[in-house]
């Protein structure tokens, strides 16, 4: 399956460098696996870190190039370390013996074929924990086929509505329609929800978005295609967390976090829709503050 980096298509942007050779397209990947980070976390929605911790696997370089990434040494200047497709296999079986309550793989786009490969020699090997699909939205449909079968979860952004605001701050074309048809698909593999005894997700989809300020209207554009196109029991997962860093420090709409008001309107609007499933980021007393996400059906 590797040989098809000899003419990438992965993502949306289809470069067909010849990553075999060494070419790196937009998203600044060649045919090496490239990891910054395997970790336990607990701080993913509680159906997905539970008690024992998600067990994330962060891939180095991004196909989006959002110029907020909390994580931009990762995703646009490429920190991490070169690994096999073996020693990725080995990586996910040993976050299974320190109990984690899935893998979960974040940014993985650029590597799918390697991750589909070291996905085979771990299960041959006992991995049996879900496997969490962590993705900025920015997919193929091609690509979300390609892992029918493979992973369990899917945990997509859908972070614009405006294809404009989506090209000034991801430069990313047609994201709104491609994320939703590729979100659609997901929906399609998984089908209904499920949950084991203990409240943890063994199977279904989560959709992301992150409020962004002096964009409310985006979001709530977001909100609706989510509750008019998908079941009505869809999960959501709405973030407030954002704060300015890296390029956006420069950009007078979003160098600041959240207000009070901005937040309210979009909570408010949550409930208006009637999305009743999934978590909600509560801001603290001041902006800065942040408190726990809590359930939207309570």
């Amino acid at each position: 399956m590797i040989e098809r980096l000899e003419s990438c298509t992965l993502c949306p942007y289809h470069c067909k460098v010849n990553r075999l050779k060494g070419q790196k397209g937009r998203c600044g990947c060649d045919d090496t696996l490239k990891i910054a980070l395997a970790s336990l976390h607990y701080y993913e929605e509680p159906c997905i870190s539970g008690e024992n911790g998600s067990g994330t696997v962060f891939f180095s370089n991004c196909n989006l190039k959002c110029i907020f990434c909390q994580n931009y040494e990762i995703s646009s200047k490429g920190k991490g370390k070169e690994i096999t497709v073996k020693h990725l296999a080995e990586i996910f079986l040993k976050q299974q013996e320190k109990g984690a309550e899935n893998i979960n793989l974040v940014t993985p786009t650029m590597y799918v074929y390697q991750i589909i490969e070291a996905l085979n020699l771990a299960k041959k090997n006992g991995l049996r924990i879900p496997v969490v699909y962590n993705t900025n939205g920015y997919e193929t449909v091609d690509t979300i086929q390609l892992l029918d079968g493979y992973v369990d979860i899917y945990l997509p952004d859908l972070k614009y509505y405006s294809n404009e605001i989506a090209l000034k701050y991801s430069h990313a074309a047609n994201y709104f329609e491609v994320a939703t048809k590729a979100i659609l698909e997901m929906q399609k593999q998984v089908g209904k929800n499920k949950f084991d005894d203990r409240g943890m997700m063994t199977k279904g989809l989560i959709i992301r978005h992150l409020v962004l300020p002096n964009h409310i209207q985006n979001s709530k554009h977001v909100l609706k295609w989510i509750k008019e196109n998908l079941p009505s029991d869809v999960y959501v997962s709405v973030m407030a967390q954002y704060f300015p860093t890296y390029l956006a420090k420069e950009d007078s709409f979003i160098n600041r976090k959240l207000t009070q008001r901005e937040y309210r309107e979009i909570e408010n609007y949550l409930y208006t829709l009637g999305l009743e499933n999934g978590y909600i980021q509560e801001l603290g007393e001041h902006e800065e503050e942040y408190v726990p996400k809590f359930d939207l059906r309570e």
